[in-house]
């Protein structure tokens, strides 16, 4: 299994430089619709539900500090297999063009956050997980 770490170095492969804001919504999505489409995660790395929306602390870590990257380290694209890559894409092809704060918006909206954040006050950090099961359950009901 790849690392979240794996799928954003693909994702930034595919699309170049973008916001780290982008990137950690964009690695969200894939794991979301991964759950549904392959019925398997994409990596293992937990998701909590921060303030600006999903964030994948492992993630976080890598590109600390900085506001845009082009490449994570320790990141390798080329250990996503043909499926993953495929849902990476599909991911890509919807979510890609939109813009960090878009995506923000629309994670804010959705449900799997929207639970995960109860009880705290807007702008609070919170760190509690956005389980697999409840990424599952809400996006399978989009198909």
């Amino acid at each position: 299994m790849c690392t979240s770490l794996d799928v954003a170095a693909y994702i930034l492969a595919k699309k170049g430089h973008m916001t780290t804001m982008k990137l950690q919504k964009l690695v969200y999505y894939a794991q979301a619709w991964s759950l549904v489409w392959d019925e398997r995660p994409l990596f293992r790395d937990k998701i909590e539900a921060w303030a600006s929306g999903p964030v994948v602390p492992r993630l976080y870590r890598a590109h600390r500090g900085r506001y845009e990257v082009s490449r994570i380290d320790g990141g390798r694209a080329s250990v996503l297999d043909k499926d993953q890559k495929d849902t990476v894409d599909a991911v890509l092809h919807f979510y890609g063009d939109k813009s960090s704060q878009w995506l923000s918006d629309l994670t804010h909206m959705e449900r799997p956050w929207k639970e995960a954040r109860k009880g705290l006050p807007p702008g609070e950090r919170g760190r509690k997980e956005i389980t697999p099961a409840a990424m599952m359950e809400y996006y399978s009901s989009l198909k």
